[in-house]
This record gives structure tokens, C-alpha cells and sequence, in this order.
């Protein structure tokens, strides 16, 4: 047998080689392919032992029929998502603290749809994702909606397209108004956007002030190398139609304007995740903190002697591929359990162990531990509808699902470009560019031409309503994709400030059984109204130079495309709203801080004592943008409560 170092040996050789192919004229392809194949073949052989746990027995004990537990920690974070990859590692910094993470599902280091960004849409219907759909929506053609959630540790950092916008900094204002607590505002809770970032200056976008942005935290912030000329176009069109520049939209400069957005990418091009971030090897090396994959919480334990229930552990199993469920362990938290389940899980999770409304608890025969109403409430998304339309360049990244011989031909040249050079559509989002504006806007909308009676839900005057994202592909709903014979691009419609809520609920006390999901979208005529404007602008933009360069205009009566909607009135483009509108994957509030909520402002449950929640179901209101940047800064701004509390 040849030894292991050997082997790393010749890797590095082989690196030290496509390394020195710095550029597509020193290699021909045919070796280039014979490198990438060999230095996968040789990572594969040389990787690196897990340190995740899957073997229970290391961090828990079985409950036998006595009900005699536990291992003992200091802190149980219950969800290796966003949030709670970050606070494993903060917390474990202290090396007295006892940390243990519990995931329920696997790595994505080593999953290649993962890391590629062009390819996160390949991680939805897959094993990888939880295949949620909501409730049939009333006010949406009562059709049930796809709601894609990741099972990998980073959560939904793992899955979606990486867009490292953060909201107005209004947003964060009324946050501190909501929850009483100034911490929460734009001057103070914005540093803890500077200590995650780690932003990589880029001379093709001098516009952006690295002084404003953080520089040395764990999550690489930059451009991708690749630009789409469409994204670009599109950039140029919103300008000309009224809607500004924006030299960077994560700043106290506010977020209306439009530009390229940034993307949660390292060097190399690879997705960042807060799993690749926070849970390095070095951190997972340190004998306090142990993280547990494949197990899921099935519910809290409290202590409830003194009247106040206090959170003392967990319990958790795990799920075979067939469907069978394995012992149940315990863990027991002598300081805090911290649940991270996000929107949907951790509601669910803390009506498992009876902390939810009375009387749905009862209905499914859950002991009721404290009546808290505002569980699985106040559930807000930000619906969006997409337009497509024929692109005539032929530079859209429809080959990147091939349907040829020369699309999977150029497929190939664009993997091999990825892999050598980390250039290419395959280091895109395919949702480059993107436009952040008002619907009371009077350049947009000028007042001879439209009312200005919509309510405006804002959270100031320099915060958006309305997002429009230019794709470089188009698709009918998330990854069905159009017909392969023509290009196509899409623009997607968001609304950012929605008036309509809904909530969550149990459909069973079994821990494995989906919750209901209901985010009531549309219910109110104003998300109806404001989209109806997204679609009006998006029209505009699709119609005006230079998108006239990309737009085939002669396309007007193809079925999948919408051109011809232009000529529609306000009343057939709500039918079209009602018809279309789909998830953008942001759903947040079901634990909210905040009067009538689950948390206070530092993430304490309510009428509890050792229990915290943390992640984006604390959100109050939904942020006018992209929620993955809040929702690490506030696992960041946690684990300084939590130290400081300890210290």
C-alpha cells in the first residue's frame, strides 16, 4: 500500500502544476482536464477524517426506562444552521465553556453543488433539503408553495444565492423601536456586520469604500469574477430610467439605487458558508466544542420545581434512511440551551416541549410549560414573481444545463475554467445585478400616471419596497426550468415590505412530521398593489437601452415568455401576482422580540429561564433586502451577551 503522505505529495505536486496554468494559453485543455481529474481523484484519498459526530454515545446518553440521563455541557445550541455554526464557534472561543452543537444534517464542505455558486439550485428536492411547502394559500389560487429549506450545517448559507446584502439601515432602527432596545439600531448593531466581514477590494468596482466595510472577520465579502453583459445592461437601463446608482448598498448611505451585488464567495470562488467560516478545523479541534450531525431535537427539557420553567437540556434522535427512528439521548445544558432552528424549526421545536400557544399544545396532547401565544406567529416572507423574456445575444447561461452537443461542450470549457481559474458562469449566482427602489417613487411613477395611495409600509424614507433581480437564466419556478430551444432571462420581482402575516403551526406532536406552514400571502391589497408596480418598473427597465440590446422584442407572443404583458391592465397583472408569486426563501418572525413576542432583546424566552432563541425567527420585521448577513450578526452580537454574562 502507498502511504497517505505520498499521496499528499503528489497532490501538491499536481497543484503546483495547475497553479502554474495561471492562464488558458500555457495548458491545452485535454491536459487541463488530466490535471483537475488526478488533484480530485488525490483530494479524495487524502481527505481529512471528520470531526463531526454522528456517534451519539460520545456527547449523550441513551434514556433508558428509568429516564436516566445525560452528558453535561455548558451550552446546547440546537441547530448548526446560519446562526448557530456562529455561536458554536464564539462561544468556544472561552476555552472553560463546555459547547455542544447539534445538526440534523451533514456537512456541505465536501458537496459540490454547494460550493459552486452557480449550482445552488441544485440542492433544492435533493437530500439536502427539507421539501417544505406551505398551506394552500387563499389569497395565491390556493395553491400549496414550495418552500426550500437546507439540512447541512450552515444552514440556508449553504443554499441560497449568496447575496451579501443586508437591508436598510432603517430596518435596524425600527428593530430597536420594536424590541426597546437601542442595541439593535443601525449605529451600534452594524458592527457586527464589520466583525464577520472580510470584504476583498476590487479595482473593477472603485466605488465601494473598504473603510466602510469590515476587513477582517471569518466570512469573505467580494464581486464575483464574472459578469454577465445582461447584468451589466440591466445596471446601465435602471439608471436610465430613473433609478440611481448605488456605489454600495450595505452602508449608512442607505440601500435604494442599483448596481452588481456582492456575494458571500472566498478567493477561489467558492461559496462561503457560515459552516466554512466558523466551523473550521481549528475550531473543531478544540476538546470543548462538539458538534453532533444527523440528530434531531425533538424537544427541550425543563425544570419546573420552582415555577419558572429553566431549560436543562435536550433530547434527540436520529432518522434511518428508511424511515426508522433510533434511540432517544439526552444532553444535559447547565448554563443555557440556545435554540437555532430557524423560522420553521424552532418554533416547532419549542412547541414540542410545551412552551407554545395552550391550546394548540393541547390539541395534540403536548403538556402545556408556558402559555406563549406569540409562538409560530407573526410568520412574514417576502414574496416574489418572476418575468421572463427572450434574450438574442445567446450569452445566457443556458448551456449550463445541457441539452446538446455543443452545450455540453461549452458546459465542460466552463468547468474546467471554474476549476483552474475560479472564472466563468460557474463562479455567477446567476442573479447578478439588482435594482432597490419605492412604489411611491414620482420619477418611476410619475402622479399623472399613477395614484400614490398605496400605504407605505417602509421602514424609513430611504428604504425600498420593491427589489427587481436580473437572472441569467430563466426558469418557470424555482428549478423547473422553460422549454431548451431559446434563451431566455429572467427578472424577479420582490416585495420586500409585506403588510400580510401568518403563522405556524403543529400538525402532530411527532417531531418528525412537517409543521403547517401558512405565510398568507397576499392577503392584503397593498402586497398585491406594490408587486403590481414591481412588474410596471421591471417592463420599463426590459424596454429601455441598453436591455434593448439584450431583449428580443419580436418574442411578444410566446407562451413562456412575457412580453406581451406590457399591454395588461393593473387588474390582469394582479391576476398574474395571484397566479405566480413564489417564495424568495426569506420567511422570519415566528419568535419575534418585541411587545406580544416570544424574546426579549436579548433572546431570552419570555417566562422562561436558560432558554434562548437565535436566529431569523427573532426578526421583528422583515429587512428590506437579503436576511443572511442579519442573521449572522446576530448570532455575533449574541455570543458577546452571552460571554459578557459569563465572564
Amino acid at each position: 500500500m502507498i502511504h497517505t503522505d505520498m499521496f499528499a505529495k503528489l497532490l501538491g505536486v499536481m497543484e503546483a502544476i495547475q497553479a502554474r496554468s495561471a492562464t488558458p494559453t500555457r495548458l491545452s485543455l485535454g491536459a487541463a482536464a488530466s490535471v483537475v481529474a488526478l488533484t480530485i481523484v488525490l483530494r479524495y484519498l487524502t481527505a481529512k477524517q471528520s470531526k463531526l459526530i454522528t456517534d451519539y454515545a460520545k456527547v449523550a446518553r441513551k434514556v433508558n426506562d428509568n429516564g436516566a440521563e445525560v452528558d453535561e455541557w455548558d451550552f446546547i445550541i440546537v441547530g448548526g444552521g446560519t446562526a448557530g455554526c456562529v455561536l458554536a464557534s464564539r462561544l468556544s472561543e472561552d476555552p472553560n465553556l463546555r459547547v455542544l452543537l447539534i445538526e440534523a444534517g451533514g456537512s456541505s464542505k465536501d458537496i459540490g453543488v454547494s460550493k459552486i455558486p452557480v449550482a445552488f439550485a441544485k440542492l433544492m428536492r435533493t437530500q439536502w433539503d427539507y421539501h417544505f411547502y406551505t398551506e394552500p394559500q387563499q389569497h395565491a389560487g390556493n395553491k400549496k408553495k414550495y418552500w426550500p429549506r437546507a439540512k447541512l450545517l450552515g444552514g440556508c448559507s449553504a443554499m441560497n444565492a449568496m447575496m451579501a446584502q443586508y437591508g436598510a439601515p432603517s430596518d435596524f432602527d425600527e428593530w430597536a423601536l420594536i424590541s426597546g432596545d437601542q442595541s439593535w439600531s443601525w449605529n451600534n448593531f452594524s458592527k457586527y456586520i464589520r466583525k464577520f466581514e472580510k470584504y476583498t477590494p476590487d479595482p473593477r468596482f472603485p466605488h465601494v469604500d473598504p473603510l466602510l466595510r469590515g476587513a477582517n472577520g471569518p466570512v469573505e465579502i467580494k464581486y464575483s469574477p464574472h459578469i454577465w453583459p445582461g447584468a451589466q445592461a440591466f445596471v446601465e437601463a435602471s439608471i436610465n430610467v430613473g433609478i440611481p446608482f448605488s456605489p454600495d448598498f450595505c452602508t449608512t448611505k442607505g440601500t435604494k439605487g442599483t448596481n452588481k451585488a456582492m456575494m458571500y464567495i472566498d478567493r477561489k470562488s467558492t461559496r462561503v458558508t457560515t459552516e466554512s467560516a466558523y466551523l473550521t478545523d481549528d475550531v473543531l479541534a478544540r476538546p470543548n466544542l462538539k458538534v453532533v450531525t444527523h440528530a434531531r431535537v425533538s424537544k427541550v427539557l425543563f425544570d419546573i420545581s420552582d415555577g419558572t420553567p429553566r431549560a436543562t437540556g435536550v433530547e434527540f434522535a436520529s432518522k434511518s434512511h428508511m424511515n426508522k427512528v433510533g434511540p432517544k439521548f439526552r444532553a444535559r445544558a447547565t448554563k443555557e440551551v440556545i435554540v437555532c432552528g430557524g423560522t420553521i424549526h424552532s418554533p416547532q421545536i419549542l412547541m414540542l416541549s410545551g412552551i407554545g400557544p395552550a391550546a394548540q399544545l393541547s390539541r395534540h396532547n403536548i403538556p402545556v410549560v408556558l402559555d406563549a401565544p406569540g409562538v409560530g406567529a407573526n410568520l412574514m416572507d417576502h414574496p416574489s414573481v418572476n418575468l421572463r423574456f427572450r434574450e438574442k445575444t445567446g450569452t445566457t447561461f443556458h448551456h449550463l444545463t445541457p441539452h446538446s452537443l455543443n452545450s455540453t461542450r461549452l458546459l465542460i470549457r466552463d468547468l474546467l475554467r471554474y476549476k483552474l481559474w475560479g472564472t466563468g458562469p460557474l463562479a455567477s449566482n446567476v442573479g447578478e445585478s439588482v435594482a432597490f427602489f419605492r412604489s411611491d417613487d414620482q420619477v418611476l411613477f410619475p402622479p399623472a400616471e399613477y395614484n400614490n395611495d398605496i400605504e407605505d409600509a417602509n421602514s424609513g424614507p430611504d428604504a425600498p419596497d420593491i427589489e427587481i433581480i436580473m437572472c441569467a437564466g430563466a426558469v418557470r419556478a424555482h428549478t423547473i426550468p422553460l422549454g431548451p430551444k431559446f434563451q431566455a432571462y429572467q427578472m424577479i420581482v420582490i416585495l420586500l415590505r409585506p403588510t400580510s402575516k401568518g403563522s405556524l403551526f403543529l400538525k402532530s406532536a411527532d417531531p418528525w412530521d412537517d409543521p403547517l406552514m401558512d405565510p398568507s400571502y397576499l392577503e392584503t391589497k397593498h402586497d398585491v398593489d406594490v408587486l403590481v408596480r414591481g412588474i410596471r418598473a421591471a417592463l420599463k427597465i426590459a424596454h429601455t437601452a441598453p436591455m434593448t440590446s439584450i431583449t428580443d422584442v419580436d418574442a411578444i407572443h410566446h407562451p413562456e415568455l412575457d412580453h406581451h404583458i406590457s399591454s395588461l391592465s393593473d387588474a390582469e397583472l394582479a391576476d398574474i401576482v395571484r397566479d405566480r408569486v413564489e417564495t424568495l426563501y426569506h420567511p422570519v418572525g415566528t419568535c419575534s422580540m418585541g411587545a406580544g413576542g416570544v424574546v426579549d432583546s436579548e433572546l431570552r424566552v419570555k417566562g422562561t429561564q436558560g432558554l434562548r432563541v437565535c436566529d431569523a425567527s427573532v426578526f421583528p420585521k422583515l429587512v428590506s433586502g437579503h436576511p443572511t448577513g442579519a442573521v449572522i450578526a446576530t448570532a455575533e452580537k449574541l455570543a458577546d451577551i452571552i460571554k459578557a454574562h459569563y465572564a
